[in-house]
C-alpha cells in the first residue's frame, strides 16, 4: 500500500515540478514516468484518465500549497498590509532563488497554454487564481481597506507577483521582487493605505 501511495505522490510532485519548469504541452508522460520512477501500470491505476487527471491533481496540490503559504504570511502579518506585501515578495523571491530561477508559477504556465487545450483544467487554474486573490483581499480588508480597494489591490498584487516571476526567470535575479515591494509600499504610504 505504501508503494502505491508513494508512486502516486511522486508522479504528482514530478508533474508539478515539470509543469512549473517547462509547461503542460512540453511535459510528456514518458518524462513524468521516468523522473518519478513510477511504473506505467501503476500510473494508469492511479490516473485512469491519464495526463489530464494527473494535471488536475498537480494543480490542486499546487493551489493548496500556495493557499497555505498565503494564509501563513497573513497570520504572521495580521493588521499590517505593508509587512504582508513585503513578506509576499520576499517569499516569492526566496522560492525563485531556491529553484535557481527555474520554477515559474504552475497556474501561470498552464493558463498560458490550457485555454485551447482543456476547458476543465483552465477552470481549475482560474479558480486557483481567484482563491489566492481572495485570501489576499481578505487580509487587506482585515487591515482596514474598503472592500473594493481590498479586491483591486489584491488583484494588482497577484498580477505583479506573477509578472515578477516571469521577469526574475528571464533575468536570473530577484531584483524585480525588491523593486515591486518598494513601489507597492511607497504607493500605499503616499495614499494612506
Amino acid at each position: 500500500m505504501t508503494r502505491k501511495t508513494d508512486a502516486r505522490a511522486r508522479a504528482i510532485a514530478t508533474a508539478e515540478r515539470l509543469f512549473r519548469i517547462q509547461g503542460y504541452t512540453a511535459t510528456g508522460l514518458t518524462q513524468i514516468l521516468e523522473e518519478s520512477s513510477a511504473p506505467k501500470g501503476s500510473f494508469y491505476f492511479h490516473f485512469p484518465r491519464g495526463k489530464a487527471q494527473l494535471a488536475e491533481e498537480a494543480i490542486d496540490q499546487y493551489i493548496a500549497n500556495r493557499i497555505s503559504v498565503l494564509r501563513s504570511i497573513s497570520a504572521n502579518t495580521a493588521d499590517n498590509a505593508l509587512n504582508f506585501v513585503h513578506q509576499l515578495f520576499d517569499t516569492f523571491a526566496a522560492e525563485m532563488i531556491a529553484s535557481d530561477f527555474q520554477y515559474g508559477c504552475l497556474m501561470q504556465n498552464l493558463a498560458n497554454e490550457l485555454p485551447a487545450i482543456d476547458v476543465e483544467l483552465t477552470k481549475r487554474v482560474a479558480r486557483g487564481f481567484a482563491d489566492s486573490t481572495e485570501i489576499i483581499a481578505e487580509h487587506f480588508r482585515g487591515c482596514g481597506f474598503a472592500p473594493t480597494r481590498a479586491s483591486s489591490s489584491a488583484t494588482a498584487l497577484v498580477a505583479a507577483l506573477e509578472g515578477a516571476r516571469t521577469i526574475a526567470r528571464l533575468e536570473h535575479s530577484p531584483a524585480i521582487f525588491l523593486a515591486l515591494a518598494d513601489v507597492s509600499i511607497q504607493g500605499w504610504a503616499i495614499s494612506g493605505r
